[in-house]
């Protein structure tokens, strides 16, 4: 197979254009492109020259005379030839399964797992403490208008499809892919419903309109192939002996009960402090990790727009780019680092929190991006000394809820809102200026100076002065912050062994709430290595 690079296409650009540059990367003629089988691997688009934006593309080829074509191409530095290497199962093990794997939560890595397992007939039984997503929609939506209190066993964090459901949905991973895990999750998503450009985008996103249903209809092949998926259903423990799982205890409307299982996928959410306190309590083997804390900002997408592609760009390329998005990173004098997280380009601030008494919010796009705000988490690092205690698993989620009930307090159990310029001053806002704040959740003024310690909140302004001098206007003192940005990933690891499994031998932990994670894909990765282990141990 051939590949070929750097094929630079305007904005706008037309299939025949795409296929006429391959051809002539080729050196054959454009009628020839009959002949030529090609398949997208990449585009990206490049904004450096704004005058001049351009789409780039890797592409894939397949001729008959492969040969003579690299011969008559070989000075050339955009042409290489490639052996595509695809996933592959290892060999399937011998042990005879006597009962059936239960996977604990639905989010990425647990649905993956599960998907996988029934895909391979070992008929799992996918347990999930929140709803169904259509219910579970209807849930969250009435929280935020008001018409409900908080259910905090489904919200954002817990119910069908994990917390990512209700996110931007970004699918890009820095992991590390030798053996095609990640090329498995794209196409797993298209096979259930995503747009095929998700296979070759370079930042490819779903939004949570389109992840919706994509979880449901990976729920219902699960069920087709023979599996299970039970919801409103809490894992609470379990029993071992000789160190080996025995069985496991759920919880469902008050009522307590038991059931025989030898093996266990834990793929917690990192939101699940009351499991993570019973598995710690049990003696499930695990550590503090670092993990980073702070606000949301939201400017005009219009402005980030602009910083990103130029004032004229309506006028050159008129709707024909998407929405802006960026990414910033700085260290701080003191040696803190401070980041964008999960940038929602024209997305919504939402309320994200799990347990009464604490407020904490996320960044949520639908599939069109077409909110009038862009949003991102500006976020400081912080570790085990930042926590009160270096050798108690659960500090840093005590950490969490310190920052969480500070903000509640803030805004009487509001999101505290407050606007940049005032954040510097010390300033309580009293009302919005050109930037209004898009959340889903009623939203209150504070001063968020007095919701977080003073080490983050000099940290994040550090941050903004220098990310200003990076996109122009970004510290525009009308743009809009948010609090408390703390879930950005798990604040423990789950120990695990070179077989996935934690001290207990039958028990799995996986994904992002156990700490092998940090996103949808790479929780999804995460996922299809523990089905591996299992597939790689029994038959079905």
């Amino acid at each position: 197979m051939i590949r070929i690079s750097q094929i630079q296409l305007p904005v706008g650009h037309t299939k025949k254009q795409l296929e006429s540059a391959i051809c002539k990367k080729l050196r054959v003629s454009d009628n020839d492109i009959k002949s030529v089988k090609y398949s997208l691997v990449k585009m990206s688009l490049d904004a450096r020259n704004k005058e001049k934006i351009t789409y780039n593309y890797v592409v894939n080829v397949e001729v008959d005379n492969e040969a003579e074509i690299l011969k008559a191409c070989k000075k050339s530095k955009t042409i290489s030839q490639i052996s595509e290497k695809k996933y592959q199962l290892p060999k399937q093990g011998s042990e005879k399964m006597n009962v059936r794997p239960y996977v604990i939560g639905s989010g990425p890595a647990g649905l993956f797992a599960a998907y996988f397992l029934a895909e391979y007939g070992y008929k799992p039984i996918l347990i999930e403490r929140g709803e169904p997503v259509d219910a579970r929609v209807k849930t969250i939506e009435d929280y935020w208008n008001g018409k409900a209190q908080l259910n905090p066993e489904s919200n954002i964090q817990f119910g069908e499809g994990g917390a990512g459901t209700f996110s931007d949905g970004k699918l890009n991973t820095g992991v590390n892919d030798p053996n095609g895990r990640n090329r498995l999750v794209l196409q797993t998503f298209v096979d259930n419903g995503a747009p095929k450009e998700i296979l070759y985008m370079n930042k490819p996103h779903l939004g949570t309109d389109v992840l919706s249903e994509i979880v449901k209809n990976m729920r219902k092949r699960i069920i087709a192939n023979g599996g299970e998926a039970i919801f409103n259903t809490r894992f609470i423990g379990f029993s071992s002996s000789g160190g080996a799982l025995d069985s496991i205890k759920l919880e469902s409307n008050s009522h307590e009960y038991e059931v025989d299982c030898n093996n266990v996928i834990l793929a917690l959410g990192h939101s699940a402090r009351d499991t993570f306190k019973a598995l710690y309590e049990a003696d499930i083997k695990m550590e503090q990790k670092a993990f980073a804390v702070g606000i949301r900002i939201e400017h005009l997408q219009e402005k980030i727009n602009k910083a990103q592609y130029g004032d004229n760009y309506k006028k050159l390329y008129g709707t024909m780019l998407p929405a802006a998005d960026y990414k910033l990173n700085m260290h701080t004098e003191a040696g803190r680092s401070v980041y964008s997280f999960c940038m929602c380009p024209g997305g919504y601030v939402v309320n994200s929190s799990s347990e009464q008494g604490g407020i904490c919010v996320n960044g949520m796009s639908y599939s069109g991006r077409s909110g009038k705000n862009a949003n991102a988490a500006i976020i400081v690092s912080v570790t085990p000394d930042d926590f009160g205690s270096t050798d108690y698993p659960l500090a840093g989620i005590e950490f969490q809820r310190e920052l969480e009930a500070s903000a509640a307090q803030a805004a009487n159990g509001k999101i505290p809102v407050q606007l940049l310029g005032d954040f510097m001053d010390g300033v309580k806002s009293t009302r919005f200026r050109s930037v209004k704040s898009n959340a889903k959740g009623d939203v209150e003024f504070a001063d968020l100076n007095d919701v977080l310690p003073d080490v983050i909140t000099e940290s994040i302004k550090e941050g903004l002065k220098h990310f200003d001098g990076v996109i122009k206007g970004f510290a525009d003192p009308d743009a809009v912050l948010s609090a408390v940005e703390s879930r950005t990933s798990s604040p423990i690891r789950i120990l695990r062994n070179s077989h996935f499994e934690s001290n207990i031998r039958g028990i799995f932990p996986c994904g992002e709430g156990a700490g092998y994670a940090g996103g949808i894909t790479s929780a999804a990765m995460d996922g299809i290595k523990v089905f591996e282990e299992i597939y790689s141990r029994y038959k079905a």
